[in-house]
């Protein structure tokens, strides 16, 4: 029989560990929940029945150039749809923008956004088509936004391909495809990859490919609390490999108690401003 000296067992140890810490956790022995299940517990985590943050977004160039926005985000729950209000503070030229969006929970429903520009005193329908199309110079589209931390299980399918682990906390890591070549081309995404924390159903870590199939972005979420009780992000940074730009979302002052207004999620309201 023939005997593996020491020094090259102890090297095949350090280079399986250094795998394990940079590649998907392989977990063949166990049953992993499918891909909806997975998307299911995402999608049903509480987020609290209201919410008012402010969202300080920093876009920044591949020259290192930053512009940085101030902004209001309000969000309301109500029995069958999610409806998102922003306004935007700051700077001057953009101030009183303002996007609202109503997200259906019946699949067979087309969710509505509006987009008010004061520069044209005018309340712009966000079209299906143009849902793909990235949001106010950010790296993120008005899907994106809308969505948040979420998944679309209506315009994706799921399915869990491993487990996986980003900063040391331990997920799962699922892979999405659009249902259709049409949806493919609304989004500008031919495939997702991420790693769910499995501890508070909230996906740390995202990569979104192009329909052509090269690799697009990368979105991390992080500085994860407990806010009031309920699991919160407040960070989400966006790094387009394709143009070098790249954005972060800074969320604080966050309030699941305060009372937001219905009346806020109107179109009257977004031309109105706060």
């Amino acid at each position: 029989m023939l005997k593996t000296p020491l020094l090259l067992l102890s090297l095949l140890s350090i280079c399986s560990a250094n795998s394990v810490a940079q590649n998907p956790v392989r977990n063949s022995e166990s049953v992993l929940p499918t891909g909806e299940q997975v998307a299911a517990h995402i999608n049903s985590r509480d987020e609290g029945e209201a919410v008012s943050r402010k969202l300080s977004i920093v876009m920044r160039d591949k020259r290192g150039k930053t512009r940085h926005r101030e902004t209001m985000s309000y969000r309301q729950y109500y029995a069958n749809e999610k409806r998102t209000v922003i306004f935007y503070l700051s700077p001057k030229n953009i101030k009183d923008t303002a996007f609202l969006t109503y997200d259906y929970n019946d699949p067979q429903l087309e969710d509505n956004q509006w987009l008010y520009l004061p520069a044209l005193r005018k309340v712009r329908r966000i079209s299906a088509s143009d849902r793909g199309d990235y949001f106010l110079g950010t790296d993120m589209t008005y899907e994106d936004i809308k969505l948040e931390t979420r998944v679309s299980t209506a315009d994706f399918n799921f399915q869990t391909i491993d487990t996986c682990e980003v900063d040391g906390y331990p997920g799962l890591q699922i892979e999405g495809t659009p249902k259709s070549q049409t949806i493919a081309k609304e989004l500008g995404y031919s495939k997702t990859l991420s790693c769910v924390d499995k501890a508070v159903w909230m996906v740390r870590q995202s990569q979104f490919w192009d329909i052509k199939g090269n690799l697009l972005k990368t979105v991390i979420v992080s500085n994860i609390e407990q806010i009031q009780g309920i699991w919160s992000q407040q960070n989400i940074d966006v790094e387009n490999h394709k143009t070098g730009h790249s954005t972060r979302l800074i969320f604080s002052d966050i309030d699941y108690q305060r009372p937001v207004p219905d009346d806020i999620f109107t179109t009257n309201a977004i031309k109105r401003g706060l």
